[in-house]
């Protein structure tokens, strides 16, 4: 279930279609018995939040995101860690290690904080 980040242009369904299917997929996920009251929006915020902090902060620079790739990485331990706290889903936490591994340089993580900020999106509706 991970988006291909690294067409270039991105997939026409990436912001869309992908991220309504993440979001309906982390929602279920979220519901389960031993998961129930996981997922939620301020927990996932979070992992976005930083992901856009780090994105601003490269822009289009290359060597930028060279000298910063080891920090992005970092979230899958930040992600580990909350799920280790019962914070967020193991699916959660593959699906941002998926996307993270696709990263290889700024127009990949332009790509993936546009369709995490569209998944966000429809998790809201989502959730209501």
């Amino acid at each position: 279930m991970t988006p291909d980040l690294k067409t270039s242009p991105p997939p026409a369904t990436l912001f869309s279609e992908d991220a309504e299917a993440i979001a309906k997929y982390l929602d279920e996920s979220a519901k389960n018995g031993r998961d129930s009251g996981k997922n939620k929006s301020t927990q996932i915020r979070r992992f976005y939040d930083e992901l856009v902090g780090w994105q601003e902060r490269i822009g289009t620079d290359e060597q930028k995101f060279r000298d910063y790739a080891a920090f992005i990485h970092m979230l899958n331990a930040k992600a580990a860690y909350a799920q280790g706290r019962n914070l967020v889903t193991r699916e959660f936490v593959q699906w941002l290690r998926d996307c993270i591994k696709q990263i290889d340089g700024p127009r990949t993580l332009n790509h993936f904080r546009l369709h995490f900020e569209a998944m966000i999106g429809f998790l809201k509706a989502i959730r209501g």
